[in-house]
């Protein structure tokens, strides 16, 4: 199968190149952007071509990711690991071939990192269940679960359907690559000096997002099992990525016990205590939060004596929210003309909108406009932006209207 993948790197060479190209992304150790690339002598075509003789030759060989470090909404670092282009580019060769195997395996409780699958399906599948009176769940978090992967069990996953040996020791030599704190090289030798992997998958990698899957796919078949608590409990899966949530009518020791010893005597993996929560939709004031949207039951503000289940932004979302608008608007960015700085805006709100627009969003989209436009009017009074201020009897807010600011 690796000549396979050698054939799909370079065959139809166009897409291949596109997707990787597409996705964009930080530099690997070598310090060689996609940019860099097509740039060079031969330009990717070139590069495509040499990577293709090396899986032919079964000569390649990884080159160590670049381990950078990205802020959480908690406020935590999440590690994330970049390898270089070339080995994006045969990920991702790799992953076009994988990714239908495994694909005719997967559940239907698992949402993330699926072609034709998102979290407003998650969503709705859990409103679903909610609201058909599984209303006790258990709330999961996994403790850096791409970094805690077995890396012998997650091959013993990969092997039930692969068993070509070359494909096999290419994911392996993926998953063990050294990593290299935050630094980038010139000449791409500086995976030798990384501290080698032991455990897990890391994220930025092309091909993560489906190992990380396939490990936990085992989780939600031994789930629905006829030993498992979709049928002895009657409870309900609902995974997206390494975040999910069982729904069930009633939330026993029994049920507690036996996902927390799947995942953490079976699958070797570490339960966040501190984060997992079971709670109780019928309890006065309970809400579930997950995929930064909050489910909760709410009386009906016309009256009515029954209550509706209300599915909104979560606070926290709001608050990062708040954050990335402050951070585009402080005065740091002063120096640009309020028109651009309104055009830059307009298309972040647009993709934000575009993901907390399901459910009943609007008491969070009327809050996110006041502060946008609180945010612009300190920026217009500034020195700098004193060709913007609006004409004699008209408000900034219609000011900004004017300019093309847009209401979520």
């Amino acid at each position: 199968m690796t000549g396979f993948i050698g054939e799909t790197c370079f065959g139809r060479r166009g897409r291949r190149w596109e997707k990787v190209r597409g996705n964009g992304g930080e530099a690997g150790v070598d310090g060689v952007r996609v940019e860099a690339v097509e740039k060079a002598s031969g330009g990717a075509e070139g590069l495509v071509s040499h990577l293709h003789q090396e899986l032919m030759a079964k000569t390649y060989k990884p080159k160590a990711v670049r381990r950078v470090y990205i802020e959480k909404p908690d406020g935590r670092k999440r590690a994330l690991g970049i390898p270089t282009v070339a080995d994006r580019v045969v990920q991702t060769a790799c992953l076009l071939i994988l990714e239908p195997i495994f694909e005719a395996d997967f559940e239907d409780c698992s949402y993330g990192f699926r072609p034709q699958r998102n979290a407003h399906q998650a969503l709705a599948e859990i409103r679903r269940h909610i609201e058909a009176g599984y209303q006790a769940v258990y709330d999961a978090d996994l403790k850096s679960y791409f970094d805690s992967i077995p890396h012998e069990r997650l091959l013993a996953c990969v092997r039930v359907r692969v068993v070509d040996r070359s494909v096999l020791k290419l994911i392996r030599q993926w998953l063990r690559a050294a990593v290299v704190e935050g630094r980038q090289g010139s000449n791409g030798g500086g995976g030798e000096m990384g501290r080698a992997n032991r455990q897990g998958t890391p994220q930025g990698g092309v091909i993560s997002p489906l190992l990380a899957n396939l490990y936990l796919h085992w989780f939600d078949k031994v789930f629905h099992r006829q030993t498992g608590p979709a049928y002895w409990a009657g409870a309900k899966l609902v995974r997206y990525a390494d975040d999910f949530v069982v729904l069930a009518r009633y939330q026993g020791e029994e049920l507690r016990g036996w996902i927390e010893s799947k995942l953490e005597g079976w699958m070797g993996l570490k339960i966040n205590r501190d984060k997992t929560r079971t709670l109780d939709l019928r309890e006065e004031g309970e809400r579930l939060n997950f995929l930064g949207y909050t489910f909760r039951y709410d009386r009906d503000r016309r009256g009515k004596r029954h209550r509706y289940l209300n599915v909104t932004i979560s606070d926290n979302a709001l608050k990062r929210e708040g954050r990335k608008l402050r951070e585009m608007t402080c005065r740091k960015m002063c120096f640009k003309p309020l028109p651009k700085l309104i055009g830059e805006v307009n298309v972040h709100l647009r993709g934000w909108a575009n993901y907390y627009g399901y459910g009943y969003p609007g008491r969070g989209f009327r809050k996110i406009n006041r502060y946008v436009r609180e945010r612009l009017t300190r920026h217009a009074k500034r020195k700098s932006q004193r060709p913007f201020r609006p004409p004699q009897g008209v408000s900034y807010y219609e000011q900004f209207k004017r300019m093309g600011l847009i209401y979520l």
